[in-house]
């Protein structure tokens, strides 16, 4: 979790919207976190990647930004860390290269995915098992807000580690201070 305290209300602040909202998974939420409104926003998007750098394994060969909202995020990372980045589709693109993921080779190197928002994990999941088809080692997702119920791994069906810079708990415990 993070250890700069404003951190999570700056986010909250910037990020919660209420109102009626599909995700992903089909879930309607009546609150939605925005990522997008601190992704754009240089100082708050640069907070977020120093709170994750103590957070990737040691051992990452690539961090792996997953479409759209990882690969910022993934970009600032790798710049803090020296760590390649990876750009992960949702899926390969038909033309070109035809590739899933742009950058580096994947095969037998040590990605740790970085995602925005982690609800249920769905595309965390997509590409987890398209980088292992293709030969990836993937254990550990490194991600801005996890926002799945407390206490639960959404990704333990895929042997993936959540690894979050805040969690749902952290943003709603900012909001009522």
């Amino acid at each position: 979790m993070t250890t700069d305290p404003t951190l999570a209300a700056e986010i909250d602040a910037a990020c919660r919207l209420s109102g009626t909202f599909t995700l992903r998974s089909g879930q309607v939420s009546h609150e939605y976190f925005d990522k997008y409104l601190f992704e754009t926003e240089p100082a708050l998007l640069a907070r977020v990647a120093e709170a994750m750098v103590d957070l990737v394994p040691r051992g990452t060969e690539l961090l792996g930004g997953l479409e759209m909202g990882g690969i910022p995020i993934a970009t600032v990372l790798s710049a803090r860390t020296g760590t390649p980045a990876l750009f992960v589709r949702k899926k390969a693109k038909e033309y070109g290269t035809c590739k899933l993921a742009e950058g580096p080779e994947v095969a037998g190197r040590r990605i740790t995915l970085i995602e925005d928002v982690i609800t249920t994990g769905g595309a965390v999941r997509d590409a987890t098992h398209a980088l292992r088809e293709r030969g990836a080692i993937v254990d550990v997702v490194v991600c801005a807000i996890d926002r799945s119920p407390e206490g639960e791994n959404p990704l333990a069906d895929v042997a993936l580690e959540v690894r979050p810079v805040l969690t749902k708990a952290d943003l709603d415990a900012a909001r009522s201070r």
